[in-house]
């Protein structure tokens, strides 16, 4: 690109905000320049915004550090100032609505990483190698909500991550699921900062973790679906049962699925093939945060595993292991993927390359 696009965070200060000025310092396209997020944050330079809450592994980049934080309610502020905005502020959900319109209204390209507008029908919830025709729906958008240039996506939630590009690759391939049963093991930065209290988990297993199941058994049915009109119709023909617990691991979500397919189905090789081969438009478009491959399969009997696979593809690969026939269904696999990079800031990073690319971002 000539110029680089000018981007805004909002929810700069908590740990998806972080993490996203993390991943964004040197991207090739996108040029961080405004911040904001609580009434509390806003006036204060950034460095001053986070002192003694930064939580990255890296230090503030130079860049951000003495940007002042503006206050994220206030839409007016972010106006002449840049085009695209990660929305990551914590509000209730109709808060989070609202103000995500008002930002789209004003012609900001919006990508969410909250769960508000997840259900939304005219709301594109994006995993780019899956569902990028989804975007379609953006000129309508645009009409029905009288949006010149604004538009509005989500991501999906963290959890579902791990299988869903298994799954869709071996759907694409010709092997359609009826019935998945799947059980998530979920490290504790999925849960934000400062999370669930260390004496729940050091030496134990959380197995309830609210809202999780359900948005892993209804979220794949819209990824899966279809554009139809002014709204994404969802394809509820995979019939999903998930557990959800939380357990003492810094980063790195998996899942054990268990696959019935409804006609024919892979064997465990045909399967690994598949995911081995498996690759997407945003590949082809050699996308800046696209992992090469998207899928990696591991043939090890104890991978994959979150310290040695969650970084893989820069944290943007889902990892594969252990597949076998399942005694109960048809296949059974192990699915990993970063719960803090694919899973939130890097896959609604990646998502807003495929706007640009595709030229709803200009």
């Amino acid at each position: 690109m000539n110029k680089k696009i000018k981007v805004g965070i909002l929810g700069a200060t908590g740990m998806v905000g972080q993490n996203y000025l993390k991943l964004l310092a040197n991207h090739p396209w996108f040029d961080v320049v405004y911040l904001a997020a609580s009434p509390n944050s806003a006036g204060k330079k950034y460095v001053s915004a986070v002192a003694g809450r930064w939580h990255m592994d890296a230090e503030i980049p130079d860049a951000y550090r003495n940007l002042v934080v503006e206050d994220a309610s206030n839409v007016a502020k972010a106006v002449g100032k840049c085009s695209l905005i990660f929305s990551a502020v914590e509000l209730d959900k109709q808060s989070i609505i609202k103000l995500e319109e008002e930002y789209a209204a004003k012609g900001f390209a919006v990508v969410s990483n909250n769960s508000a507008h997840r259900a939304t029908d005219y709301v594109p919830l994006i995993i780019p190698e899956i569902n990028h025709s989804h975007l379609d729906i953006i000129p309508r958008q645009r009409k029905q909500r009288g949006w010149q240039d604004g538009l509005l996506i989500v991501k999906p939630n963290c959890s579902i991550q791990s299988y869903m590009l298994p799954i869709y690759a071996l759907i694409a391939a010709g092997y359609p699921i009826s019935h998945m049963i799947v059980s998530t093991m979920q490290a504790v930065s999925g849960a934000g900062y400062p999370g669930e209290a260390s004496i729940d988990l050091i030496d134990n297993v959380l197995p309830t973790l609210e809202g999780e199941e359900k948005k892993s058994e209804i979220e794949p049915a819209k990824i899966l679906g279809k554009v139809a009109g002014d709204k994404i119709v969802s394809d509820d023909s995979i019939k999903i049962s998930a557990h959800c617990s939380r357990v003492p691991v810094t980063d790195g979500h998996i899942a054990c699925c268990s696959l019935k397919f409804a006609t024919k189905k892979p064997s465990p090789e045909e399967a690994i093939k598949i995911w081995r081969s498996f690759s997407s438009l945003p590949q082809e478009l050699k996308l800046p945060t696209a992992p090469v491959p998207p899928i990696i399969y591991r043939d090890e009997p104890d991978r994959p595993q979150p310290r040695k696979d969650r970084d893989a593809g820069n944290g943007m690969a889902v990892t594969v292991g252990r597949a076998r026939p399942c005694n109960v269904f048809d296949l059974r696999f192990v699915g990993l993927h970063h719960n803090t990079n694919r899973g939130a800031a890097g896959g609604a990073i990646l998502a807003a390359e495929l706007l640009v690319a595709k030229e709803y971002i200009k």
